[in-house]
């Protein structure tokens, strides 16, 4: 009901009827055109008048209508399936269909009284169930997390869940961080006997490995009840579908609770993502076989350098720079002499010169060789340098000088560098480490060149360049103008207890130098190498014309061929400057793609390889743990039922009566103004008052 208040004081209601008064009165009170016609009318039109002043006049007054609306909202139960395969595991297509009905036919039960919500999850919570059971992993914990989201302000009357309590992703759902504040009731579904089964439990191993090194698996193998038993642990490589046994390791059961930790080492001889399968035999009368193996990918890198140190001769220098080079997994160091040469410079990714040409060996050959090959190098320069030599041989840095005279010069860090980063533990640091020693003369570095180190003489920070890097016909070359790094990595050490900054400095240094631009102009890239198989894969790609500008006016494709030798042909969609091809889900197995585009009449083509690994998470855990679910019922007050008696769960909720509705009140308010049929009831008097005066002969 609304009710009638006003923003003035009431008594103002007075003014408005005396404003009426006086108006209808200055009108018709002395009037006597309208008395002579009729007795009455005078007062009737009078009236007529007072009523529709005074009504506009209360209309100034801003009348307001208030009314209390009341809202009962009913209480939300969340009904929640778990999704993942384990729920099938034991069950037979009987059981599952009754369940479902049982399941359904409670829902029905429910929404009488309640607003029932569904829910699955799995791999993924959303809204719904379908009953399908093809989620590869169950997260208990992240279902109630999204719960809490989703109603810890909304009227949860309860949460109904039923999982087999087997989770495999996220945290155990007893210890997780979220409190909701209804009780669950947990459906206890599988079976918590145990049955005789041997477990490939878990593999531990990288997902990168490098050519040529080898790699370790560890094996986690369980035994449920197979005492007495012998198996073999199977190592094997699938290539094209057909399989090639590695190793082979035989296990002794000798109890019931059987746990056995094995490590296994490998070759990574071929470059590619590797498919290998970790298996055991099966043992007499095992509840399931599914669980006895595992396919592991693992992606063998063929990106390792070689790099080879060339000196004049033996130096502090060379030890101190082979020890921050072979940190790194992608190179492979070697250092040899100048007048010992016994390698062939064509087999190596980078060449560091040290103190070369010097003034015994102008090592023609050796630069000569460099250059017809377009191998990328760094020149450390000292008192051995033959700097005249050294300034024709690259077109880095000029130093003009005899080489008889040396300087110790410190680093200071150029603001403006832009090649790669540095830290600003390098930037604030290097320039209090001990002095290096470089040749006394001028230096010019030349055009096109980068300093990201200029020399600090005592206390002076000069322009001549310390570290420097530049390009010959599109292959990099650094110069380092100055010899005795070997003290700033002492230095580091003793500061600092660490080698970080002077590992920083110098890896950076060599990563630049050796890192191969692509200069494709057609590429595709993907995230990553190996994909599980619920997860979309999604395709990038460039292209660019003969200025190296992005364009993506020719359309683009990509032929995806399994290890069957079985085509999926796609097309790119275009984005404002490139290419995509989104949300791709592909089977288990290796995989390569072709790509391909025509740009200005020329055919461009990107190859590459990709895998996809199964998740069997679900298989290696098939009881039930009933436990858990008990547990967690009990923590926020429901309780544990079985899939035979889960109308009891209406019931409960129905006679524990402790879950209402919720009402809420909510004052509204609109101005009088806005009622429309208070406009037509004034437009009313007054036509009526217009109307009776024109049929009266006045106006």
């Amino acid at each position: 009901m609304e009710n009638l208040t006003f923003q003035y004081p009431t008594w103002y209601i007075l003014l408005c009827a005396f404003l009426g008064f006086a108006v209808a009165g200055l009108l018709y009170f002395r009037d006597t055109t309208f008395r002579e016609q009729a007795g009455r009318l005078n007062g009737i039109l009078g009236l007529i008048r007072f009523l529709s002043v005074t009504f506009i006049a209360m209309l100034l007054l801003s009348p307001l209508l208030k009314s209390l609306v009341t809202e009962t909202k009913k209480p939300v139960i969340v009904l929640a399936q778990d999704q993942s395969e384990s729920i099938l595991a034991d069950m037979s297509e009987q059981e599952t269909q009754t369940y479902q009905q049982s399941f359904k036919d409670l829902k029905t039960q429910l929404s009488e009284k309640y607003e029932v919500k569904e829910y699955a999850f799995g791999e993924t919570v959303r809204e719904g169930i379908d009953f399908e059971f093809k989620d590869k992993v169950s997260n208990i914990s992240e279902f109630l997390k999204t719960m809490y989201d989703l109603y810890s302000n909304q009227n949860l009357g309860a949460v109904v869940l039923a999982t087999d309590g087997i989770y495999n992703q996220g945290s155990n759902p007893i210890y997780a961080g979220t409190k909701l504040s209804a009780p669950i009731y947990a459906i206890a579904l599988g079976d918590t006997t145990a049955k005789k089964d041997l477990v490939l439990k878990r593999v531990f191993h990288n997902k990168i490995a490098y050519l040529g090194d080898k790699f370790s698996i560890q094996v986690d193998i369980v035994a449920k009840n197979c005492t007495g038993n012998n198996t073999n642990l199977t190592v094997s490589k699938i290539v094209d579908g057909a399989s090639s046994r590695l190793k082979q390791i035989p296990i002794a059961i000798n109890k019931n609770d059987f746990f056995n930790t094995q490590e296994i080492i490998l070759d990574a001889n071929a470059s590619g993502v590797q498919r290998y399968r970790i298996s055991l035999n099966t043992v007499k009368d095992e509840v399931t076989t599914a669980n006895n193996s595992k396919d592991i990918f693992i992606d063998v890198l063929d990106a390792r350098q070689k790099i080879l140190i060339v000196a004049n001769s033996p130096h502090p220098d060379l030890t101190a720079i082979k020890q921050v080079v072979s940190k790194n997994k992608n190179y492979e160091v070697a250092t040899t002499y100048i007048n010992n040469m016994k390698v062939n410079l064509a087999s190596y990714d980078f060449v560091i010169m040290h103190q070369l040409p010097s003034k015994t060996n102008d090592a023609s050959s050796v630069i000569s060789s460099l250059n017809s090959k377009n191998i990328p190098r760094l020149y450390i320069v000292g008192s051995q340098s033959n700097l005249s030599k050294f300034s024709n041989v690259q077109p880095v840095l000029t130093i003009s000088g005899d080489g008889r005279n040396t300087n110790d010069v410190q680093a200071s860090v150029s603001p403006i560098f832009g090649l790669f980063t540095i830290s600003d533990e390098v930037k604030n640091e290097l320039p209090k480490f001990s002095p290096l020693l470089a040749p006394f003369g001028e230096f010019k570095d030349n055009a096109n060149t980068h300093v990201l180190l200029y020399q600090r003489i005592g206390k002076i920070d000069t322009k001549y360049p310390l570290l420097l890097f530049g390009e010959q016909s599109n292959t990099k070359i650094g110069v380092l103008a100055a010899e005795g790094i070997w003290k700033w990595r002492l230095f580091d050490f003793l500061q600092h207890e660490n080698h970080d900054i002077f590992e920083e400095i110098l890896g950076k240094s060599i990563q630049y130098l050796t890192l191969k631009e692509d200069k494709r102009k057609f590429r595709i890239s993907l995230d990553k190498n190996i994909f599980s198989e619920n997860e979309s894969i999604n395709f990038d790609a460039e292209l660019y014309n003969q200025s190296y500008e992005l364009i993506n006016d020719p359309d683009a494709t990509i032929t995806i061929t399994n290890s069957e030798g079985k085509d999926f042909n796609f097309t790119f969609s275009k984005t404002a400057k490139s290419y995509t091809l989104r949300d791709k889900i592909f089977p288990v197995g290796n995989y390569k793609f072709r790509g391909t585009v025509n740009s200005a009449g020329e055919q461009l083509v990107y190859n590459g390889k990709f895998s996809v690994q199964p998740i069997q998470l679900e298989i290696f855990e098939t009881t039930a743990d009933h436990g858990v679910l008990k547990l967690l019922s009990e923590k926020y007050g429901g309780s544990l039922v079985y899939p035979n008696n889960i109308s009891s769960i209406a019931n409960s909720l129905t006679s524990e009566n402790v879950i209402k509705p919720v009402v809420y009140q909510t004052s509204k308010t609109r101005s009088i103004i806005n009622v429309r049929w208070i406009f037509f009831a004034l437009l009313g008097l007054l036509i009526l008052e217009w109307f009776i005066r024109r049929y009266y002969g006045s106006y």
